[in-house]
């Protein structure tokens, strides 16, 4: 979600804090601000619309000299984007500033205890509650004074905040929303990301839940919301730092897209060993594999759609029983979870809010839950009894690509470690998914090199109302995530549908033009999709397919194909997904919108 930067050093703050900011730019965000203290007092700069707004009137931040600070790039929740609504917020003397991603969930009680004690509140945010309550409990010791806020407050938090009276510190806090802090010779540092601060550091510590952190110019401690002092250790990144940078692309979300070979070769390769699959970092033995009678995949958005491949994939393989739930409706739905079941969560980030809480549901009713993330050191990564890490790398486009076909692989070697140890899959059938398993980076970065045919076939429907996508099988979980792709970057109308579900109304909203793209990759339902095919196109639809290469007879149905390499057809989302997400993002282009940083939408959902 928001962005938060601070520091505190020996440097100049504003032009480092607009610098990390810009790194976080693609978490989604309507305005920005800073507070940075210049020796006497605390200024604060804000503004609506994108850091660049930002930067202008900060020259840079050149005019807001200081060397300590905090910024943030917000995402509204509680009241409009404006100037007045944007963070920092801070006491009525301007003695203490906040910035804060989450929301606190009884803001509204303690802004009515607060304005009964006399304090004006002039924005409409949760936030503004936090500077004020600080105030309130300041007597002289700003440790004690967070201690006391936290005690209070309910909700999610991620906090920045200083005390002018207290200019030699900066403090930071963190419950259920990301947060990081970093030290190097100049200064220390507060994040809501690594990107934030990798050009600075690469020595960083994970704020855990309910911990608080000051920071002075040379030294950092870490306390309990007791006030506690306790010991954390550093953890050192070891990314490219050019990784979370374009490297000539026009947009993060084309870069990323051709990441794809390297990403599914570096999450499949270390698990592949002497023809096994070795997961080790999974550390679960081939009998707590064999005890598994029941799956639970919980995830959000595009993981969830990773997931509902995964759920065929899995009965196909393993033949053990899956339910995919969204974690939205999963924690509130109160899941009947039987002796045997195992969750597996997924999450790009670690951090989504929905998929954290069902994992935290899973472990309070005592059952096991398996994470598969991409961020090490995340939430969902630390908290969860196993790990199976996606390694994709940093992945900056809002719209997942790389992250999503890394989720993909996972579920496969998952799903055939689970297979060969119950004796499902024969040795014969085991080396033959291996050899496809192999050959999918090669393959998916054929389809990358096709791009132009994509991209001509896109401009034709830059000015779409609205598209349908249909499959079956695993070929409906593919539906899904095309359409989504393509929804939440162009902002075109876009629906999935599972095929067998046209007649059932859906067919009713097909007329002259509507274009239905049909993906059939599964041998077994080939007949059954031409067979729908063919109602939409008798309805006036323009029929775009998706299909494998021996897969002929399709030409009669659909009016353009786009043919994907042989694979085995668990596998094929992996490369079938391809060439929906290369018409997502040039739809998205010919329209001009945004790509990278599409409307209303954030990175990481760290709230509700």
């Amino acid at each position: 979600m928001c962005g938060i930067v601070g520091y505190i050093g020996t440097k100049q703050a504003a032009p480092i804090i607009l610098d990390g900011l810009s790194k976080l730019e693609y978490r989604g965000y309507d305005s920005a601000g800073m507070a940075i203290y210049d020796g006497e007092q605390i200024n604060i700069q804000k503004s609506v619309g994108r850091l660049k707004v930002l930067e202008n009137q900060t020259r840079g931040g050149e005019s807001m000299p200081g060397m300590s600070g905090i910024g943030h790039t917000r995402w509204a929740t509680h009241g409009a984007p404006s100037d007045t609504n944007a963070h920092p917020h801070f006491n009525e003397s301007g003695t203490i500033a906040v910035v804060h991603n989450g929301i606190i969930e009884n803001y509204l009680q303690l802004r009515k205890k607060l304005t009964d004690k006399g304090y004006k509140f002039v924005s409409e945010t949760d936030t503004e509650v936090l500077a004020h309550l600080l105030d309130y409990y300041y007597k002289g010791n700003p440790l004690e004074a967070v201690t006391k806020v936290l005690h209070r407050v309910e909700g999610s938090y991620a906090l920045g905040i200083m005390f002018a009276d207290c200019s030699d510190q900066v403090f930071a806090a963190r419950k259920d929303s990301p947060l990081i802090v970093g030290q190097n010779e100049d200064g220390c540092f507060i994040a809501s990301d690594v990107p934030a601060i990798l050009k600075y550091t690469r020595k960083v510590y994970y704020v855990d839940n309910q911990e608080v952190v000051r920071l002075r110019a040379d030294h950092m401690h870490f306390y309990t919301v007791d006030e506690e002092e306790i010991k954390k250790e550093a953890v050192t990144i070891d990314w490219d730092a050019n990784a979370a940078e374009k490297a000539g692309y026009e947009h993060f979300m084309l870069k990323e897209m051709y990441e794809q070979p390297k990403t599914v070769a570096d999450t499949l390769n270390p698990r592949i060993k002497d023809n096994d699959i070795v997961i080790e970092e999974l550390n679960m033995t081939d009998d707590d594999l064999r005890a598994i009678k029941k799956i639970h995949i919980v995830a959000c958005g595009s993981a969830y759609h990773a997931g509902v491949t995964g759920k065929y994939v899995i009965e196909g393989l393993a033949r053990i029983p899956v339910e995919v739930d969204l974690a939205s409706e999963f924690r509130y739905r109160d899941p009947i979870l039987e002796e045997g079941a195992m969750v597996v969560v997924i999450s790009q980030s670690g951090e989504t809010a929905d998929t954290l809480a069902a994992l935290r549901e899973s472990k309070a009713r005592g059952f096991k839950v398996l994470g598969i993330v991409n961020v090490v050191g995340s939430s969902i990564a630390r908290e969860a009894d196993n790990v199976m890490y996606t390694w994709a790398g940093p992945e900056i486009a809002v719209a997942t690509t790389k992250a999503y076909s890394a989720q993909l692989v996972a579920l496969y070697l998952l799903a055939m470690k689970l297979g060969k140890v119950r004796g499902k899959i024969d040795d014969e059938t085991f080396a033959s998914l291996l050899g496809d398993l192999r050959c999918l980076p090669d393959q998916i970065e054929l389809l990358l090199n096709n791009k132009l045919k994509i991209q001509k076939f896109a401009n034709r429907y830059v000015g779409a109302k609205d598209v349908f996508f249909i499959g079956r099988g695993i070929d409906y979980a593919i539906s899904l995530e095309g359409s989504l792709k393509l929804k939440e970057i162009s902002y075109i109308h876009s629906e999935a549908y599972a095929a067998g579900e046209l007649k059932h109304g859906t067919i009713s909203l097909i007329e002259e033009g509507t274009l239905v793209a049909a993906v059939s990759t599964q041998p077994d339902l080939y007949a059954k999709t031409i067979s729908n095919m063919v109602e939409v196109k008798a309805r006036g639809a323009f029929v775009l397919a998706v299909t494998c290469e021996e897969n002929k007879e399709i030409e009669k149905a659909a009016d353009y194909v786009i043919y994907i390499p042989e694979t085995n057809p668990y596998f094929a989302n992996s490369l079938a997904i391809i060439p929906l997400q290369l018409f997502g993002y040039y739809v998205s282009v010919g329209k001009g919108c945004d790509v990278d940083k599409p409307r209303n939408l954030a990175k990481s959902v760290t709230v509700e």
